[in-house]
């Protein structure tokens, strides 16, 4: 008799378990199927199911187990205790590739805080797998997708942009009849697209963030008339056409401009994932496209002033955030600025000392936002590393009555830099007969009472080098990002208040407002008052008019006479804060209409008017007559001032 091997015993209890464990593999079936505008995720078989066991997606399906997109637990099915059970997403952008889902184990005992997501939660480390699905294809990325439009150098333009995930020939139709596009013109399209090894840093540019951004069509519609309305497509016979869409034309001698503002959206993401993604975001695009359709006929844009996606390097989140705007961008100019959860990084060629530039770009650079979008104007940047120039970084463009500059709070704004002698020879030729208004938009503020301290040292320097500008060039309004939330400030100079009215004729100093409530959920603390140290701890500033926590948009609507800027609120869609600006003009047609110039507080209902001088008319010597028209006169000055009063807004209390 063999001698005993002291190591059999342990090599034949690890066979035993691999066939275990391949046993229960081979019992486990996971299937994913497209139903309807759902992919439906079907599991059965699981032995002994854990709490912390998930589902991974994976595309393109070569992805290795640790580089998934995103993940699912199975205790989101209500009978997942028996080892089976249903999950179910809503159709998933295409990414140009396959979908797979792949169902893992994840044991409590490797539930580890050394591999976090952005909030510091564990994530799955990709072992243990169990089961694959088979591959599912969403979409065909032959097709074009993630339309969106945006004004171009020239009023009787319109540019489009959309991804397709091949550089095959592409080209965009349009026209003024739906149902006759035979009679449509065609424009071709440049294309463009970026590399994983264009990407400045971490995460952008690894195997876990990296993904084929497909490749950038660039269209341009030209020759349009004035405000009409055009029908187009983009695509190919060969690769296939996108949906009919439709848009109202720019017109120089438009009387009135309606914009629909935010910034720090985001986007929202059916899964956990490595980064925080914005669910309140659906909502801003969901009551801008009400807003949008009650418009009818009326052009409009839209306004996202910096901190776009928050891919923060993660490229597919940009693939959900354009899938996710397209519903309002495809039919309405879609204008953007850069902040820094699209551009900053270690490296970047302009970093100050006094500035707090890090590294919230996530790797991107600037290379993602400034391919996918295209705006007016020509600022370039290079970003030092033979990637793509940085684009979109400071422009303008008539809208109606309002003259609108965009500026990058992430780049070089001091005196002497290319952005502000273009900010300044801007400003300069503003044409206040055609643009009675204008309104100034970059990302970070330069007026806030959040307790952004870091930012201090970057907000006096625009203070130093930007105010003077708003301040001698006469601007309306200057728009913020970055502070998630709204607030509205009084006129401003020398951080002093000009006016503490809601309604009033422009007082020689911009209103300030901070609109960066379009959905990122991380808010920061109000500024402390070191002469209030009992409750409450936050005292509202005196120069702040309006300030609140809730999401939502800002809605502006203007005349040659009047800016009126809203406040909408997420939560229930209705007007929260309104500030109107007289210009001071009077259009032809309403000339004897009394002008509202005094201060009128909102929520009061009292607005003091400049009444129209009596006429005295001496008729003859029939007195009769003249009280019968002074009767008449009467009646018709009543009615003007009527016309010119404006109708009060719901505070919060009531």
């Amino acid at each position: 008799m063999y001698p005993e091997n002291p190591h059999l015993r342990f090599l034949l209890f690890l066979a035993v378990a691999a066939v275990a464990a391949g046993g229960a593999a081979a019992n486990t079936t996971l299937t994913a199927s497209l139903s309807g505008n759902q992919i439906k995720i079907i599991w059965s078989g699981l032995p002994a199911p854990d709490g912390l066991d998930y589902v991974a997606i994976y595309s393109p399906p070569s992805s290795r187990d640790r580089d998934f997109l995103g993940y699912l637990f199975l205790n989101g099915s209500a009978s997942w205790r028996g080892g089976s059970g249903e999950l179910s997403l809503p159709l998933l952008p295409t990414l140009r590739a396959p979908y797979q889902f792949r169902l893992f184990r994840w044991p409590a005992k490797e539930y580890s805080y050394h591999h976090v997501d952005h909030d510091q939660n564990p994530l799955p480390h990709g072992k243990h797998r169990v089961a694959v699905s088979a591959d599912v294809s969403v979409g065909d990325p032959a097709r074009p997708e993630q339309l969106h439009l945006a004004f171009a150098d020239e009023v009787d333009e319109m540019r489009v942009l959309f991804v397709c995930g091949d550089r095959g020939e592409r080209v965009v139709r349009y026209g003024l009849q739906k149902e006759d596009d035979k009679e449509w013109k065609e424009v071709g399209t440049d294309v463009s697209t970026y590399e994983q090894r264009h990407m400045c840093d971490w995460p952008a540019n690894s195997s876990v963030a990296w993904r084929d951004p497909g490749f950038v069509f660039d269209g341009l519609m030209k020759g349009l008339e004035p405000g009409r309305r055009y029908f187009y497509k983009v695509g190919s016979d060969t690769g296939g056409w996108s949906e009919i869409y439709s848009f109202i034309s720019r017109d120089s001698e438009a009387s009135e401009t309606n914009a629909f503002l935010f910034g720090d959206m985001g986007t929202y993401v059916p899964y956990n994932t490595y980064i925080r993604t914005q669910s309140e975001s659906l909502s801003t695009v969901k009551w801008i496209l009400r807003d949008i359709e009650a418009l009818g006929d009326k052009p409009a844009f839209i306004s996202h002033i910096g901190d776009i996606s928050y891919a923060r390097g993660y490229s597919w989140v940009w693939d959900h955030f354009f899938s996710q705007i397209e519903p309002i961008a495809a039919n309405t100019p879609y204008h953007v600025c850069i902040g820094n959860h699209e551009y900053d990084w270690p490296s970047q060629p302009w970093k100050p000392w006094w500035a707090t530039y890090g590294t919230d770009g996530g790797g991107e650079c600037g290379i993602p936002y400034s391919v996918k979008f295209r705006m007016p104007g020509n600022s370039i940047l290079p970003t030092g590393n033979g990637g793509p120039d940085t684009r979109n970084l400071y422009y303008s463009f008539d809208s109606g009555v309002v003259h609108f500059v965009y500026m990058s709070t992430e780049t070089n704004f001091v005196q002497g830099s290319d952005q502000h002698n273009f900010l300044k020879t801007d400003l300069e030729k503003v044409n206040r007969s055609r643009t009675p208004f204008v309104v100034f938009q970059g990302h970070r503020p330069m007026y806030t009472s959040s307790d952004e301290t870091r930012d201090a040292a970057l907000k006096q320097q625009m203070l130093q080098n930007l105010e003077p500008l708003l301040v001698t060039y006469n601007v309306t309004l200057a728009l913020w990002g970055h502070v998630h939330r709204y607030e509205r400030f009084c006129p401003m100079k020398n951080s002093q208040c000009v006016n503490t009215s809601s309604s009033f004729q422009y007082s020689g100093a911009p209103v300030h407002l901070v609109i960066g409530m379009g959905g990122q959920d991380w808010q920061p603390v109000w500024q402390p008052r070191p002469d209030h140290p009992d409750v409450p701890i936050f005292p509202q500033p005196e120069r702040s008019m309006y300030r609140g926590g809730e999401f939502g948009y800002a809605r502006l609507v203007a005349t040659r006479e009047k800016l009126t800027l809203t406040y909408v609120g997420n939560h229930d869609g209705q007007v929260h804060d309104m500030v109107e600006i007289f210009s001071g003009l009077v259009s032809p047609s309403n000339s004897s209409v009394a002008e509202a110039v005094d201060g009128t507080k909102l929520g009061t209902g009292v607005s003091t008017v400049r009444k129209i001088s009596p006429l005295y008319l001496e008729i003859g010597g029939s007195v009769m007559f003249a009280l019968l028209l002074g009767f008449s006169f009467g009646i018709l000055v009543r009615r003007k001032k009527e016309a010119a009063q404006w109708t009060q807004v719901k505070n919060e209390e009531s």
